[in-house]
């Protein structure tokens, strides 16, 4: 089965591939020819994956699939949420500024809870799917590890001491909010049967 993933970001085509394995030929946006932003203006995850995944399927009429992924933090309301991305700036991704925003925005709150939540826009043979995957955590009070991408390196998922810049790719895609999305799509493409 073909799917094009609606991203141009290599640590998540690695990630997603890795987790798919060989059952799926997936391809990127640059593999497709398909250049140029991809509306993002929806006000929730599942809305940006949506919107992303219809823009992609109409353009090229192929299977297709998007993500949206944030990270919630309790003590903000739940920001930077859909946001993530553009936290600290609405003109482009900017990790750095991003995670100094965070850890700006965290001085001094005791109650560090927070979830990286990833919703799955799938649309196959017309019809559209969401998946989604949730890791519970906390925001450390400064960068830990160099690995991973984005606020990898301050979130601390529970149960474990080390944050996911820490780990191995391995070790992150076993228990992260993508790889849990990614699993439900995966169980869910393996059981699909063509109309």
């Amino acid at each position: 089965m073909k799917l094009i993933f609606a991203t141009n970001n290599a640590h998540k085509l690695k990630e997603v591939k890795e987790i798919l394995g060989e059952r799926i030929e997936l391809r990127s946006l640059k593999e497709e020819g398909i250049d140029g932003d991809i509306p993002e203006t929806a006000q929730t995850l599942e809305g940006n994956a949506l919107q992303k995944a219809r823009h992609i399927y109409k353009l090229t009429g192929k299977d297709c699939f998007a993500d949206d992924t944030g990270l919630e933090v309790v003590a903000l309301g739940g920001e930077p949420g859909v946001r993530s991305a553009r936290y600290a700036s609405e003109e482009g991704h900017d990790d750095k500024a991003n995670k100094r925003l965070l850890l700006e925005n965290m001085k001094g709150i005791g109650n560090r809870a927070a979830q990286f939540r990833c919703a799955i826009a799938l649309i196959l043979e017309g019809k559209e799917y969401l998946f989604e995957g949730i890791v519970r955590g906390h925001i450390a009070n400064m960068e830990l590890g160099d690995g991973g991408f984005g606020y990898d390196a301050l979130f601390i998922p529970e149960g474990s001491i080390d944050s996911f810049a820490q780990m191995s790719e391995e070790q992150k895609n076993a228990i992260s909010h993508r790889g849990r999305a990614v699993e439900k799509l995966a169980e869910f493409l393996n059981t699909y049967k063509r109309q």
